[in-house]
């Protein structure tokens, strides 16, 4: 079984990520597995689940948009975010988007090209789950959630910017 780092834990990872577009039938071969599919397939398939015992989780491309789920948002306990390569930050701005102002709750997971060194940003834009890359050493990974004690920008984990909390704290 594959392993992830979910809410900065190392886990067994519960899903499968199918890549590609499936029809009906394919989706009745996986009944009883917690699948995540294209958005595609999710839109296609959602409603109906034919046969489908497990939960449906549904992938977004860096060029598919939030917004085309948002009707769903409610009822998807899993949404899972590509990075095609690491380079390519677009994924963020959706995992932001999402959290922020969609109010998305469920699991959010980076799947791709996803490194040690980006969890810490990941994190402060809504990530809470990281299927990492092969190379990737997940026992490293998890110390990189600590690589900083505090951050200037706001973020949806502390939505205030460092100046306004301390000008809080000072009172």
């Amino acid at each position: 079984m594959a392993r992830l780092i979910k809410d900065r834990v190392i886990a067994d990872d519960q899903w499968e990520l199918i890549r590609e577009p499936i029809d009906a039938d394919a989706l009745r071969a996986l009944s009883g597995r917690n699948v995540i599919l294209p958005l595609s397939s999710w839109l296609e398939l959602h409603e109906a689940q034919p046969s489908h015992q497990g939960l449906l989780g549904v992938w977004l491309k860096n060029t598919e948009l939030p917004e085309s789920i948002t009707p769903w948002l409610p009822r998807i306990p899993l949404i899972a975010l590509d990075f095609p390569v690491f380079t390519d930050g677009r994924a963020y701005s959706s995992a932001r988007e999402l959290r922020q102002n969609l109010g998305f709750e469920g699991e959010l997971r980076a799947i791709g090209d996803v490194l040690c060194d980006q969890l810490f940003y990941m994190s402060r834009c809504g990530f809470n789950a990281f299927a990492m890359r092969a190379d990737q050493d997940l026992e490293a990974a998890v110390r990189r959630f600590d690589d900083f004690k505090d951050a200037y920008q706001a973020s949806v984990l502390n939505p205030e910017p460092l100046f306004r909390r301390r000008s809080c704290a000072n009172g």
